[in-house]
C-alpha cells in the first residue's frame, strides 16, 4: 500500500452563510446544482465549486453572488480533492435545498450540511486526496434537559420550521 498522508481543511464562515459539501462524478454537476438552488428561492443567494478529478483536473465553479462562488472556489481548491462539491448559502437553508440536490442522478454523497465550522479531513496518497469525513461543530457539553426542550420547541417555532 502506497504512503498515505491525513489532513484537515477547516472552514469557518460568517454567520449568515451555510455550506453544503458533497460528492459527485460528472462535470455537469455544476450546471445541476445551479438550476436546482437557483429554482427554490429568488432570495437564495449562492456560490458553489466543484473539483474536477480527471482531465484538466479544474475547480469549476458558478453562482449568482461573486463573493460566494470565490468562497467555495478557494475553500474547494484548497482541500484539492476529486470531484468535491461546495455550496455556499446566503438566505436560504440546507434544509430548503437538500430533496432537490439529492435528486440529482451524478450526486453520490452528502458529507454536511451547516452553519457550523467545520474541520474536513482528508487523506492523500501519490493519486490525489480524498475526504475521509468530517467534523461538523463541537462535542457535545451535556444531555438535553425539560427546559433545554422547551428553548428547542420554541426556537423551531420562532424561524418558522415548525407552528
Amino acid at each position: 500500500m502506497a504512503d498515505m498522508k491525513q489532513k484537515t481543511v477547516s472552514i469557518e464562515l460568517p454567520h449568515d452563510l451555510n455550506l453544503i459539501l458533497g460528492q459527485t462524478h460528472f462535470i455537469k454537476t455544476v450546471e445541476d446544482l445551479y438550476e436546482a438552488i437557483v429554482g427554490i428561492s429568488p432570495m437564495a443567494e449562492f456560490g458553489l465549486a466543484f473539483c474536477e478529478a480527471s482531465g484538466p483536473c479544474l475547480v469549476r465553479s458558478d453562482g449568482n453572488r461573486e463573493d460566494l462562488i470565490k468562497m467555495a472556489e478557494q475553500y474547494i481548491y484548497d482541500m484539492a480533492c476529486g470531484h468535491t462539491f461546495m455550496i455556499i448559502l446566503r438566505n436560504v437553508y440546507p434544509i430548503n435545498v437538500l430533496p432537490r440536490i439529492k435528486m440529482i442522478p451524478e450526486i453520490c454523497h452528502i458529507f454536511c450540511a451547516t452553519a457550523n465550522p467545520v474541520q474536513v479531513v482528508i487523506a492523500e496518497s501519490n493519486q490525489g486526496r480524498g475526504v475521509l469525513g468530517v467534523i461538523d461543530g463541537f462535542m457535545p457539553k451535556g444531555i438535553e434537559k425539560a427546559d433545554d426542550k422547551k428553548k428547542r420547541h420554541k426556537f423551531l417555532r420562532d424561524i418558522g420550521y415548525k407552528r
